[in-house]
């Protein structure tokens, strides 16, 4: 969803033959593996902390089944009054449910079959108490009313809140962002990742008549009160969604209508602009088809048929909110204008349409289960920025870009955070998760079965929440190799593995350091002018050579670094190539 500006890349990317250059961490004349960090465990968090990112007792026993959010937005005194009925089923018995509300929004009221029920808070955690214990497989629902001054969003899409803009024309421009704050921050709900309401959601938004409300899914009517002289636009979703992408978008909105003949047949796009932006988005949202007919053949179907697609203009940069993007890009190619990448490729596309877009299939079809493992987001949606660029210009361009990209990887801490505490790892999620995809893309070598594996992601994990664990272990089974060590380097450390070099009598000998216990990777190398795909692990391997070394460089597609090793009293032992174990493919 969002990007981090980030300085150079602590530890030099190998795009050729760098030869003797050097990494941080353990050096090359250490084969000693290097230590997995160990998270910080959840208690040693805040109290509040833990109930915001675990799965409490009183989240655990009961299932998500529906919502139905009624809010009143009164741009006037920046305030909301609403309304959610959580209909749910029980897993087990249970008496006390947790809803979260974030302060200063008031709950004012909760009911269950006609009865009050007694609600106590502890910051944001609202715990709700049954008249009696309510058995397992029991269908319910309770009724919530609140109201208040909802948090401001100071810097919107990084901070959660509510934007209460103005647009170019002095009308209303008001918006909601919520990723990593929660979705309790404007409306009350189970706020956690883990569980997303099986049957979708009805979103009603009441706003002055002059306005109009933009949701997600489909536009189901439009009312107006003539009594409050309110327009109340009623949304629906039928597909399971994250709460932190529900949105509310409000402003002088026209919708510019389409459709796009994809896998599963014709999608409804529609494009929410206002009013002076016609021939602007009109040229721009052209990419947003073909966004979706480039994730299609990479991805698998648009998970969201039912739900239509659309792109929302709204007064901040944009966000991945569920069949509703929003768009702020100013209608330019690349970030904000610029090309990330520095190398000119960034400048083919609109880097909000691709990169949010992206994020309908990894974030919205399948979702973390923890924020610790973001990186499923995030990574994905960042290396779907080169597949768009290969899909519609080439694969050489794609490459370019997001190696370009990884200047901005900066190694300074684990992509994968603390679970149980709603806390992300580095923002290396986006560039360095990129890198991490594009690398295992490659050791891989067989675009098809990359293809496939996408594809499958998509499939296996269609409408589900995911752990990080799961993932790993799709792909590994899914390319009949184990990258087990390879997800436990690039995701669980900052350290990137340094392939050692040694000049031998008979040719030259290879081997990982900087790197976790049984690292071992295939990749394409040049040697003397000869390429050749070996598989190198941490224990030396000598590659046999008709003349004496002279260079080596990896092909630039593996986010490694090189160095020589360099010669101390013992020794490594190394062990002689063998044709069927080492040597995959050479030319």
């Amino acid at each position: 969803m969002r990007f981090h500006s980030v300085p150079s890349l602590a530890i030099p990317v190998l795009l050729g033959a760098l030869l003797g250059c050097q990494s941080s961490g353990p050096g090359p004349e250490s084969n000693d593996p290097i230590e997995i960090p160990v998270p910080a465990a959840a208690e040693t968090f805040p109290e509040a902390d833990q109930l915001r990112g675990s799965i409490t007792p009183e989240r655990a026993w009961w299932d998500l089944l529906h919502y139905d959010l009624r809010v009143e937005f009164i741009p006037e005194t920046k305030t909301l009054l609403g309304s959610n009925t959580v209909r749910f089923v029980t897993l087990e018995s249970g008496k006390v449910m947790q809803i979260d509300l974030q302060e200063p929004l008031q709950i004012t009221g909760v009911k269950f079959r006609d009865r009050d029920l007694e609600v106590e808070r502890n910051g944001s955690v609202h715990l709700i108490r049954f008249p009696w214990t309510l058995g397992a497989g029991v269908r319910d629902e309770i009724h919530i009313t609140y109201e208040g001054i909802p948090t401001e969003s100071k810097n919107p899409p990084w901070s959660g809140g509510i934007s209460w803009n103005k647009d170019e024309k002095g009308a209303p421009f008001i918006a909601t962002t919520c990723q990593g704050i929660g979705a309790s921050i404007w409306w009350p709900c189970k706020d956690h990742g883990y569980d997303e309401p099986n049957q979708g959601m009805d979103i009603r938004i009441s706003v002055p008549e002059s306005l109009v409300a933009v949701s997600n899914g489909r536009l189901m009517g439009k009312e107006f009160d003539p009594v409050h002289k309110l327009n109340v636009f009623h949304w629906r979703v039928t597909n399971p969604i994250n709460n932190y992408a529900v949105n509310a978008n409000i402003g002088n909105y026209i919708s510019i209508d389409s459709k796009h003949r994809g896998e599963n047949g014709n999608l409804d796009l529609q494009y929410w602009i206002l009013p002076h932006q016609v021939e602007a988005a009109t040229e721009q949202f052209k990419q947003a088809p073909r966004t979706i007919e480039a994730f299609e053949h990479w991805f698998g179907p648009y998970p969201f048929y039912e739900d239509s697609f659309k792109l929302v203009v709204v007064p901040y940069l944009g966000m991945e909110h569920q069949s509703s993007v929003t768009y702020g890009n100013g209608f330019k190619n690349g970030y904000r204008g610029r090309d990330l990448s520095g190398t000119g490729e960034g400048l083919l596309f609109d880097y909000i349409i691709i990169h949010e877009a992206a994020h309908e299939w990894f974030g919205n079809n399948v979702s973390h289960r923890d924020s610790a493992d973001m990186w499923i987001h995030e990574a994905f949606a960042t290396y779907a920025e080169n597949l768009y660029l290969e899909y519609h210009f080439s694969e050489e361009q794609a490459q370019n870009y997001v190696i370009g990209s990884w200047k901005r990887v900066r190694n300074n801490k684990p992509i994968i955070g603390p679970t149980g505490v709603n806390k992300t790892g580095s923002g290396d999620m986006y560039a360095k998760g990129a890198a991490m995809l594009h690398t295992l893309r490659h050791a891989i070598h067989d675009t098809e079965k990359w293809r496939e594996i996408l594809r499958g992601l998509n499939k296996e994990f269609w409408h589900t929440t995911v752990n990080t664990d799961r993932f790993e272990a799709y792909i590994s089974d899914q390319a009949e190799y184990d990258f087990g060590p390879f997800f436990d380097q690039y995701l669980r450390t900052k350290e990137v593995p340094v392939l050692t070099y040694m000049p031998t009598e008979k040719g030259v000998a290879l081997w990982f350091a900087n790197a976790v216990p049984d690292f071992h990777l295939p990749i394409l190398l040049t040697i003397n002018g000869m390429e050749m795909r070996l598989e190198v692990g941490m224990d030396a391997l000598q590659v046999p050579l008709e003349t004496p070394f002279e260079e080596l460089s990896i092909d630039r597609n593996f986010y490694l670094t090189a160095a020589e090793y360099v010669r101390e009293d013992a020794e490594p032992t190394i062990e002689t190539a063998d044709d069927k174990k080492f040597f995959i493919d050479s030319k």
